[in-house]
């Protein structure tokens, strides 16, 4: 094979393995948000349900108690308390989520390798860079990224 079709190869390759890399990310991304905008979310709400209960005592169970015709006050603290807990249990299982597959670590990993993939493209394409050497940083930056498929 010669210098030039090795090139033309190499430089395929890194293209396909970007793709794949993109599409990595196209897909991790959202998921990413949207795990963190959940946990936030339902943090935020937890503790705001238990605010109102929690300051305005006696005189906010029966106020809102009063608002929806409620025979006992006490409704509206047991119902409060069993939205804080769900919520709270969602927030938890999206955070440990979000943090078991280490989602954060992997896409910044791959934004770097494809970062760095582009690079290595461009110093191929402009022959600033001997075959064998392209061949190796492409071997070492595409490993990084060996999560991906």
């Amino acid at each position: 094979m010669d210098n030039a079709q090795g090139r033309q190869d190499l430089s395929r390759q890194i293209d396909e393995r970007r793709e794949s890399i993109r599409a990595y990310l196209r897909r991790a991304r959202p998921r990413r948000n949207l795990l963190t905008t959940t946990s936030l979310i339902a943090s935020a709400v937890a503790a705001a349900l238990t605010a109102g209960p929690g300051f305005g005592r006696d005189g906010f169970n029966n106020a809102v108690a009063e608002i929806f015709s409620l025979p006992d006050s006490a409704i509206v603290w047991q119902v409060i308390c069993a939205l804080a807990s769900i919520l709270s249990l969602v927030a938890a299982i999206t955070t440990g989520l979000a943090n078991s597959r280490n989602t954060s670590e992997q896409i910044s990993t791959a934004e770097s390798a494809s970062a760095q993939l582009e690079g290595l493209l461009a110093a191929l394409r402009y022959g600033q860079l001997p075959l064998d050497e392209a061949v190796r940083l492409y071997q070492e930056y595409s490993s990084k990224a060996a999560f991906i498929d």
